[in-house]
Parts: C-alpha cells; sequence; structure tokens
C-alpha cells in the first residue's frame, strides 16, 4: 500500500512539474534596442538578429520543449526609458531574459531595475569596463580587448606620438579615454600630445575639431586619433576629414564604435586606410562566419545587408544562453547563471569563446582597416584575450577583480581580501 501510495504521488508531482512547464511557454526574449532617434543606425540590425536567432532557435525545435517569443520594444535612444521598459518586460511581459542596449549610459540607467528584480541581461557592445553586475553577462570588448590593443597598434605599427582621443559625452568614452591617459602616461607618451575633446550625441558641426586635430601635427609628430564617437554623429566627423583632406596616411582614425553598419551609410571611398578596433569583421574568412552570413541574407531577405561585431556579441550570447538553460533544465536566472560559467561557443573568426567568472568573455582582437567598399581588411589579430571588469590603469580599481562563481563578488579587493560591494556598483 505504501509502495503504490508513492508511486501515486510521484505520478501526480511528474503530472504537476509538465503542467508547469508547458505554462511557462512561450520561453520570452526581451530585445531592447533603439529602433528611432540617435542610436537607430546602430541598434536596430541587432533588434533584427535577435529575431533571427529566435527563429533560427524555434526551427530546431525551440527551448525545453517550448517555442521561444521575441518581445521587442523601443526605448527611442532614450536612455530613462530603458529603466522603464526593462520594468514592463521583467514585470509585464515577464521575459526569462534581455538582450539589449548599446550606450553605457542606457546599461547604467537600467542596471538598478534589473538588479533589483532578478533579471538577466546579455550587453552586446564594447564598454569602458568598470562593471561586474550578478545579472549581466558582457559579450561585447572591455577596454583591455579593444581599446588598449588599438593603442598598442598606433605606437608598435604606425609610429603614432600624439593622440586626439574624440569622442561623445557619455559614461563610455570619458571613462575609456581616463583609462587610455593613464595607459598613454605609462607608454612615455607626453601630457601635451594627449588631447581630449567630447561633444554630444548628434554633433554635426565638426570643421573646428578637426582643424584642432590637424594642429596637433604642426610640430612634426605623428598624429593619430582614438575615436569613441557614437552613433549618427559619425557621418559628420569622416565627412569632415574627408572636406580637410585628411586621409589616413596623414591622421590615422581608429574608431570603436564604427563597423560595417554604420560604414554602410557612408561614401567610404574617401575613408580608405583608416581603421576600427573589434573583435569580428564581416570579412572574416571562416567556415562559420560564411554560414552565419548567408543566415543573414536568407533571413533579411536582402545580400545588401551586412553583419558586425555587436552581431556576433549577440550571437555568442545567445547560444551561450540557450546551452545553459538546457544544461540547467529551466529559465531560472540563478540556475542560469551558474550554467553560463565556462560556456563555450565557436567565434565567427576562428576559436573559442569562453565566458569568465567574471561574466566577461575571451575572445580576439582584430584590427580592421576600411576599403573602398565599406568592408574591412584584417591586419591585425590575436588569441583570444580575457575580458578584464576593472582596469588596472585606474588607481580605484587597480587591485580589484571580479568573480562570481568563487568569491560570489564582482567588485572584490585583492588589497583588503573584501568584497567591496556584493551585488551593484551603485
Amino acid at each position: 500500500m505504501m509502495k503504490k501510495t508513492l508511486l501515486a504521488a510521484a505520478a501526480v508531482a511528474a503530472l504537476s512539474t509538465a503542467a508547469n512547464a508547458q505554462a511557462a511557454c512561450p520561453i520570452k526574449v526581451g530585445v531592447l534596442h533603439s529602433l528611432s532617434g540617435s542610436m537607430a543606425i546602430s541598434e536596430t540590425t541587432l533588434r533584427d538578429v535577435m529575431q533571427m536567432l529566435v527563429a533560427e532557435q524555434n526551427a530546431k525545435g525551440g527551448l525545453l520543449g517550448c517555442e521561444l517569443e521575441a518581445v521587442v520594444v523601443d526605448p527611442a535612444s532614450d536612455w530613462p526609458l530603458f529603466a522603464e521598459l526593462t520594468r514592463q518586460l521583467l514585470t509585464v511581459d515577464e521575459v526569462d531574459v534581455i538582450f539589449g542596449a548599446w550606450t553605457s549610459v542606457s546599461r547604467k540607467a537600467l542596471l538598478p531595475v534589473l538588479e533589483e528584480l532578478n533579471g538577466l541581461f546579455f550587453y552586446p557592445v564594447q564598454y569602458e569596463g568598470q562593471e561586474s553586475s550578478r545579472n549581466v553577462f558582457y559579450t561585447g570588448a572591455a577596454p583591455n580587448q579593444q581599446a588598449i590593443p588599438a593603442v598598442d597598434y598606433f605606437i608598435d605599427e604606425l609610429g603614432v606620438e600624439s593622440f586626439a582621443l574624440l569622442g561623445t559625452d557619455y559614461v563610455y568614452p570619458r571613462t575609456t579615454n581616463a583609462i587610455l591617459e593613464s595607459y598613454l602616461l605609462s607608454k612615455g607618451i607626453a601630457p601635451e600630445d594627449i588631447f581630449v575633446n567630447y561633444t554630444p550625441f548628434g554633433h554635426a558641426d565638426w570643421s573646428t575639431i578637426v582643424s584642432d586635430v590637424v594642429a596637433l601635427g604642426a610640430g612634426g609628430k605623428q598624429v593619430g586619433v582614438i575615436s569613441t564617437i557614437n552613433g549618427d554623429a559619425n557621418v559628420g566627423f569622416y565627412t569632415e576629414l574627408a572636406a580637410q583632406g585628411v586621409s589616413a596616411d596623414d591622421i590615422p582614425v581608429v574608431a570603436f564604435s564604427v563597423g560595417e553598419e554604420e560604414l554602410s551609410g557612408l561614401d567610404t571611398s574617401r575613408l580608405v586606410g583608416h581603421l576600427a578596433a573589434w573583435n569580428y569583421f564581416m570579412s572574416a574568412d571562416t567556415p562559420e562566419n560564411e554560414s552565419f552570413i548567408t543566415a543573414w541574407h536568407d533571413f533579411i531577405g536582402s545580400t545588401d545587408r551586412v553583419t558586425n561585431d555587436p552581431m556576433e556579441a549577440h550571437y555568442i550570447g545567445f547560444n551561450m544562453w540557450v546551452n545553459a538553460v538546457e544544461a540547467a533544465g529551466t529559465t531560472d536566472v540563478d540556475a542560469v547563471r551558474e550554467a553560463m560559467w565556462g560556456q563555450e561557443f565557436p567565434n565567427l573568426t576562428g576559436g573559442m569563446a569562453v565566458m569568465n567568472a567574471n561574466h566577461h568573455l575571451s575572445k580576439p582582437v582584430l584590427i580592421g582597416e576600411i576599403r573602398a567598399d565599406g568592408q574591412f581588411d584584417i591586419i591585425s589579430q590575436t588569441p583570444e584575450v580575457a575580458g578584464e571588469a576593472w582596469s588596472p590603469f585606474l588607481t580605484e580599481s587597480a587591485t580589484w577583480t571580479s568573480d562570481w562563481q568563487t568569491l560570489e563578488c564582482g567588485m572584490y579587493d585583492t588589497a583588503t581580501s573584501t568584497c567591496v560591494q556584493l551585488t551593484s556598483n551603485y
């Protein structure tokens, strides 16, 4: 009798579990990218690739027996709206995960809401570092995976002696440039050879700034521009360079926020030779990249649409999330987080991306040179580099590390062996 009772109870429990799993369908994927405003030039294509990845996963049979549903919202390049829509996605739409944002100011705006509600977020864009949230996986580049290698290339390969650090006026350029200033000084670059300038989003009149940059070379030193200019302001900047006859041979520019998508709206014939630093370029010659591009063109219905680095970051992050959900057997945020540590997935440029315990990827660093057709020739590629959450070139973070797996801390001070903050950097 006891055995029959236990079997019956087990059967009821199994039915209840199955019913709950069914009730959880569909699995909802939040997509939080600007489809209007100044950042739409960069973010719209990320909405599109997320829809492609969801469709591909559904064609494979979905996830945990459920269809995936992309829940798309438009924060319209309005930073407070990112926070409002994050709350909506987690409490009203009840999404299981969110992929989104571009600028750091938008990520900073939504992060307190994300941590309050214990949401799961994948951020696909290069950023300034100085952050490690238990609720975020950073699939874009940290400064040691983009900015610092780009400066090394300028110094070692191009002989740049005087640096113009030009950025849009918000947290990513300001923090990145603070790191780069410290790094340049450590490399022996004189303070007077470091020129820093910030402009607002959408800035259009670049004549004076470009003239100032040209003037830096009056003493005969080789000048180089490190660009953290974001969004549609890049159109005016590159147009003014060409208008003043500044070529890459005269003053090379290396950009951290200009990829194939941004170049598709420019006359690139006059930009040949300028550079960008990313972890992916569409021109990468690998079977994985060829398959990705084919799938993208089939999905979007046009061979004219390009691919870019943040798209690859979404591709890697999404597939790691799928594998972590399958490993955990649930979309529960805490279970999926633990299953993410150590996840591996092939880069589109070759090699293997790895998710580290600091919630940053290991992946290669690439330098690309702009071609007349708007694509990049890859002129430098490193092995996989592990992303650093905290820069050793800023005094306040020089002794900090991040380890959510063992130390359970995103801001651990190795000098005092203490966790500065457990769950938030704010």
